[in-house]
């Protein structure tokens, strides 16, 4: 069990580094806090273990022309998920920090100089006669730079670095709020609903220990260095496309229909940005050629169907193509109770039009309260110093009630009702791209085929509120949907019909998977990767052999399995949380899949 005392009361007697040590015997400075201070006292403390933290990480950002690289130490991060930090101890030793953003816990390792990366590192312990957790609260330094309020403050501490520390006071004074800055956000981190800095330490004050092998293997390597050079973790090589691929500076925007369209600032906002880790697939690209060069023809491509199994990314293909050809991107999700009026559009009642009538300059419960005689003004236009609040209490609702009257239509006790685009009519109306995903769940067979006169030439249906919406020219409609899915049905052919392209998305090879799911994870151990892809293809193939259709084993519960590892470190423990927990519901089969395909290929 773990706690959050990463900061203890043993640490604030710790002598203060240089340029602070004439504060260690009175560093508590009244009526300088943090924004987080939430105590009646308000004051802060200057803290050693923090000061040192900040003052290694200023002059790692700039260095002096003296130091050499490796005496600097140096921070990165990997993925969404992990800082990976090398700091220079006063004790000459190289402390290598990997903190996990998401779960607040520590691995870490001292090193001699140099290091020696074959050999187990001596461990760091977290007590008052050990070490003091300036390498652990250095791994927080990007963190701790996300609020503002550090920032500013840190960014005055390194002007004081800058001129000499030649005003000390000052300087004292901004390092003592840095210092409490941190202080409140780690040690009231689950009160604090934003700024709060999750972070766990075993109770023994011993942080688990850096494990050579998972060095040697990726595990843990900073994908992003931010600053300095890493001597033990040696950032991992940066996801390689396959030579299949398309590269993104030559795809994106690049298939404009309109050359001459611009659209508003919130439309620009809806135009998808393509993630790195994605690998824009050859398939996309032809659909994006195929409607820039049809544009001026006498039909132009714009229906796509795209169908294959669970997670082949055809979601993430739609969004490549509204990226390729640079369009807003709408996606409207079908159910098995979906009907036509779900795709055109619904007419709802209208509960603002009442609403609306009660709009006025009227006084309000408090302006009657503190002076009735102006609020008695504003309803009538007469000011009387002596009129009472009950009297323009009732005049307030004597004003409004006939203010209704008069406005109400005769026809008052009707409801009225107004008529609501969903995102497909809103793709059609203004040229958007459009992503109806599952059709094949729809109960109702006949709900698309309403949807033939806006896929057909004529390009133009009714709406229920009896308007006739028109096709713009750029709608582009992007169907997706498998058929591998209990309660998938056929798709009528009246719609396939319609469809310019159908690109069937085959399950990514095992090196196209790979290099997905490390992009996402952020994960660089590349060789378990591999095995667990190879896992999951053999549990599919098992699955579909043994018609076990009760579960999912795809590529979706590959990138969690491999999550699920990046934090627990077991393939086994991970797996019982992830894919075991997803192929089935029965437990036999769970047994079964767990001997014939996950105990084979670890064992091989």
């Amino acid at each position: 069990m773990g706690n959050t005392k990463l900061i203890d009361n043993w640490s604030f007697k710790r002598k203060l580094p240089e340029p602070f040590e004439d504060y260690s015997d009175d560093p508590v400075f009244k009526d300088i806090h943090s924004k987080y201070c939430t105590q009646p006292q308000k004051k802060s403390t200057l803290h050693a273990a923090t000061l040192r933290a900040i003052l290694a990480y200023m002059e790692l950002e700039n260095p002096s022309r003296t130091a050499a690289p490796e005496a600097l130490g140096a921070i990165g991060s990997q993925g969404n998920n992990y800082t990976i930090a090398e700091y220079p101890s006063k004790t000459g030793e190289l402390h290598v920090v990997i903190f996990n953003r998401l779960t607040g816990k520590f691995i870490s390792g001292r090193y001699q100089t140099p290091p020696d990366t074959e050999n187990v590192p001596e461990k760091y312990v977290l007590k008052e006669m050990d070490n003091s957790g300036a390498a652990l609260l250095f791994a927080l330094m990007p963190t701790a730079l996300a609020d503002d309020e550090f920032n500013e403050f840190y960014q005055k501490l390194k002007e004081h670095k800058e001129n000499g520390y030649t005003d000390m006071k000052p300087a004292a004074e901004t390092a003592a709020l840095l210092c409490d800055n941190i202080y409140r956000r780690v040690r009231y981190s689950d009160a604090l609903l934003v700024g709060g800095i999750k972070t766990d330490t075993p109770t023994n004050g011993v942080i688990p220990t850096l494990k050579p092998l998972n060095i040697q293997n990726g595990l843990y390597a900073p994908t992003n260095a931010l600053l300095g050079e890493f001597q033990v973790m040696k950032p991992g090589r940066s996801t390689k496309r396959s030579a299949a691929s398309v590269a993104a500076s030559d795809f994106v925007s690049k298939y404009l229909l309109s050359d001459s369209r611009t659209f508003t600032p919130e439309e620009e906002l809806t135009v998808p940005q393509l993630p790195d880790w994605y690998v824009i697939p050859e398939e996309i690209k032809r659909i994006c050629e195929h409607a820039k060069l049809t544009t001026n023809t006498v039909q132009p491509m714009r229906n796509f169907l795209l169908r294959g199994p669970a997670g082949t990314g055809k979601t993430e293909g739609a969004k490549a193509i509204a990226a390729g050809l640079h369009l807003p991107y709408r996606c409207i999700t079908c159910s098995a109770n979906s009907e036509i009026f779900d795709l055109l559009g619904q007419i709802l009642p209208d509960v603002e039009d009442s609403a609306s009538q009660l709009k006025g300059d009227y006084p309000s419960f408090q302006d009657i309260t503190l002076d009735p005689a102006t609020a008695y003004q504003k309803l009538t236009g007469i000011y009387d110093e002596n009129v009472s609040e009950e009297t323009v209490y009732q005049k307030l609702t004597d004003t409004i009630f006939q203010k209704v009257q008069a406005e109400q239509p005769a026809d008052s006790s009707k409801q009225h009702f107004k008529y609501v685009d969903t995102p497909l009519v809103e793709a059609i109306r203004y040229g958007y791209l459009v992503e109806i995903q599952e059709p094949t769940v729809i109960a109702n067979p006949g709900v698309l085929v309403g949807l033939n006169s806006l896929l057909d030439r004529c390009n133009s249906v009714f709406l229920p509120n009896g308007e006739v919406i028109t096709r713009h020219p750029d709608t582009t409609i992007v169907v997706t949907t498998n058929n591998d899915y209990a309660g998938c049905k056929p798709m009528n052919q009246s719609v396939i019909s319609r469809m310019n392209l159908v690109i069937d998305l085959d399950e990514p090879d095992e090196d196209t998977l790979v290099e997905r799911v490390l992009g996402i994870t952020g994960c660089s151990d590349k060789s378990t990767v591999k095995t667990m892809a190879r896992i999951i293809k053999s549990i599919s193939d098992y699955c579909r052999e043994n018609l076990i259709t009760d579960g999912c084993c795809g590529v979706r519960e590959l990138i969690s399995w491999v999550q699920s590892f990046m934090i627990c470190e077991d393939i086994r423990e991970a797996a019982r949380y992830t894919i075991l927990s997803s192929v089935s519901s029965d437990a036999e089969s769970r047994i079964e899949i767990e001997s014939s395909c996950l105990d084979t290929l670890l064992a091989a």
